[in-house]
C-alpha cells in the first residue's frame, strides 16, 4: 500500500492572512508542518500543494517537495485531488498546513484504519479528542463531530453537538482534528461532485463526503493537535517551542 502526505497551503485565510508564512521560531509555519511531516518517516512522499509562489520558493529552497495548484479550489480536499489525480498511490493522508506540532503516533493511527480495513468500508479516516471546558466546546472555530457506535462521523459542525438539553446523561463533546487519511477513489469522488447545502453552510469540507454517503472512521487520540487560526494561537505555538 503507497501512502503519501499531502499538505494543502493556501495563502490567503480569512481569520489570519498569510498565517502559512508566519515566522515560528526562525521558521515559517508551513516550513515546520512540513519538517514535522517528514520527520515521523510513515509517508512514501510528503508534498505540499499550494496556490502561492511564496509558500512553494520557501519548500522547494529548503530542498522540499512543492506542487503548484493549476486551479482556484474551495477546499483543501479539491486542492489535494488534483495534484494527486496521475499519482499511483492508495491512501493520501491530508496534513493541515497550520497545526506544526504533528505527532506520530496519531498519524500511526489513521493509517492502521486503512491496514485493517481488508472489506474497504473505511472511505475516509481521521482524529477526534474530548474537550471539556464549556469555552472550547462553545468556540465556533473547534469543529465538533458526533460519531456512531462503530466509531463513523454522523455530522460535523461549528455549533455544539450534540445539544446539551439534558444534562449528566453521559454525553462526551469531540473536537474533530482536520487531519485525514483518504483511499484515492474517495478523495477523486469528492473532486468530481458538487458542494450541497450542508457544506456551503457550515464551510467544512467534510460535510460533503456525508452528503455524498462516505464513511469516515473517527479516531479518537490522546494527542490533542496545535493548530494556528489566529494571532493568538501564533503566540502559543512560539512558547511551545521555547519550552520544547
Amino acid at each position: 500500500m503507497k501512502i503519501i502526505a499531502v499538505i494543502p497551503a493556501r495563502y490567503a485565510s480569512t481569520r489570519f492572512p498569510a498565517k502559512l508564512m508566519q515566522d515560528l521560531g526562525g521558521k515559517s509555519v508551513i516550513l515546520r508542518t512540513y519538517e514535522a511531516a517528514l520527520a515521523t518517516e510513515l509517508f512514501n512522499d510528503v508534498f505540499v500543494v499550494t496556490d502561492s509562489e511564496l509558500i512553494f520558493d520557501e519548500i522547494q529552497k529548503s530542498g522540499g517537495k512543492a506542487i503548484m495548484s493549476q486551479k482556484e479550489h474551495e477546499s483543501g480536499s479539491d486542492r489535494i485531488a488534483e495534484a494527486v489525480e496521475h499519482m499511483a498511490v492508495d491512501v493520501v493522508v491530508n496534513v493541515q498546513g497550520d497545526e506544526p506540532f504533528i505527532d506520530q503516533k496519531p498519524l500511526e493511527q489513521l493509517i492502521e484504519v486503512f491496514k485493517q480495513d481488508i472489506e474497504k468500508k473505511v472511505d475516509l479516516a481521521s482524529l477526534m479528542f474530548e474537550i471539556k471546558e464549556k469555552e472550547e466546546i462553545d468556540n465556533p472555530n473547534n469543529v465538533k463531530v458526533i460519531v456512531d457506535q462503530q466509531g463513523f462521523a454522523l455530522y460535523f459542525s461549528r455549533s455544539v453537538i450534540p445539544y446539551p438539553r439534558a444534562e449528566n446523561v453521559g454525553v462526551r463533546y469531540m473536537k474533530h482534528i482536520g487531519i485525514y487519511a483518504f483511499r484515492k477513489e474517495a478523495l477523486m469522488d469528492f473532486y468530481r461532485l458538487p458542494m450541497l447545502s450542508l457544506e456551503a453552510s457550515e464551510k467544512l469540507e467534510q460535510l460533503r463526503y456525508l452528503e455524498y454517503g462516505k464513511r469516515i472512521r473517527m479516531v479518537e487520540t490522546q494527542h490533542g493537535s496545535i493548530g494556528i487560526d489566529t494571532p493568538e494561537d501564533l503566540e502559543k505555538a512560539r512558547n511551545i517551542l521555547k519550552i520544547m
